[in-house]
């Protein structure tokens, strides 16, 4: 399984990141979907919000993405109404963990390969971010993460510079964007735009929805 995660880095084409800050959660990614060397869409949303106090990006299969997503959503709503409580975030990242484990281990001609960042807000105000891997292991994360997207390692190595700790919602959404401009830049994989969440005890919002367009220039002649 070992070997199957790390060459599967290189197939899952996208750009995600979850950053913890002093008073809340940043959630970013791009927006271009692939398959092999061919962009299928400049228009994808890879970080959403699933429901009132959560949000979701992944990276991986397409299809099983999508799918997760809408089987998430549905699994908390049950759930709040059997117990007439809001599931957690802890409880909402665990919950997909779980998900993930059972479908890697699903006998398919085309197995599931996703990975999953998971942020949001639980009902004491307390805002968290997890990260589950492809495997299906759920874990909380302290400071940032970018999961086993294909920009991960452009995106790691500029967090790992510029990343402080207590930082602010502010400051951090302007690391989120220059991180994913990193990506853009030198994965095939990721570009086309950017998506920014904050995530506090007031509720989700979306601050940055930008399309990411060429810009064709005539080299200058010289004599």
């Amino acid at each position: 399984m070992d070997n199957e995660l790390k060459n599967s880095i290189l197939k899952t084409g996208t750009t995600i990141l979850g950053i913890i800050c002093k008073n809340g959660v940043i959630m970013a990614s791009d927006r271009r979907a692939t398959a092999g060397n061919m962009v299928l869409s400049k228009n994808t949303k890879k970080a959403v919000k699933v429901n009132d106090y959560l949000v979701m990006s992944g990276t991986g299969n397409a299809s099983d993405i999508e799918m997760q997503k809408k089987i998430i959503a549905a699994q908390l709503k049950l759930k709040e109404l059997k117990s007439k409580k809001r599931p957690s975030v802890k409880e909402a990242a665990n919950l997909i963990g779980m998900i993930t484990y059972q479908n890697i281990r699903q006998p398919a001609m085309i197995p599931s390969i996703v990975g999953t960042l998971v942020a949001g807000f639980n009902e004491d105000g307390t805002t968290e971010l997890y990260t589950i891997e492809p495997a299906g292991t759920a874990m909380k994360v302290e400071d940032y993460d970018a999961n086993f997207g294909s920009g991960m390692p452009f995106v790691l190595g500029l967090l790992e510079r510029q990343y402080k700790e207590d930082m602010t919602v502010e400051e951090a959404t302007k690391l989120a964007v220059e991180a994913i401009k990193s990506s853009t830049q030198r994965d095939t994989g990721s570009g086309s735009g950017i998506d920014v969440f904050i995530i506090t005890k007031e509720g989700i919002k979306q601050v940055v929805e930008q399309e990411i367009t060429a810009e064709y220039k005539d080299r200058k002649k010289t004599a």
